[in-house]
């Protein structure tokens, strides 16, 4: 089973994605990425990542394998990834290819390809 941890619903991923995932993992179930205050603390963004961890390890709860996709607000991905990893869950990041087309009065479009799923290294 595959928890996504994201500001990325999987009913919304492209269909390689979610393929992949399924393939990879199983079933994949969503749980909405936290609003992370811009000024919290260290000591906050440690609690925030404490109440995750454990909404994770019960959501995951007998499920094999046991994995995590998680993205989002830096400090506490690495604080979440830590925690989870310790309890032998593997957390893993989704890649893209990045593709840009510029126009010829300068706008950008950006659009990003699914590639796969890397699991993070360990912290």
């Amino acid at each position: 089973m595959l928890l996504n941890l994201s500001n990325h619903p999987s009913p919304h991923w492209p269909p390689p994605q979610l393929a992949a995932a399924q393939e990879q993992f199983g079933d994949v179930i969503d749980l909405p990425f936290p609003a992370i205050d811009p000024e919290a603390d260290t000591a906050e963004v440690e609690q925030l990542a404490a109440e995750y961890e454990n909404t994770a390890v019960e959501r995951l709860q007998g499920a094999r394998p046991r994995a995590v996709h998680l993205m989002g607000e830096m400090s506490f991905t690495l604080a979440l990834t830590a925690r989870l990893q310790r309890r032998g869950i593997a957390v893993y990041c989704s890649t893209t290819r990045r593709q840009v087309l510029e126009e010829k009065d300068g706008t950008k479009t950006t659009r990003f390809v699914f590639v796969r799923f890397r699991q993070y290294p360990v912290v």
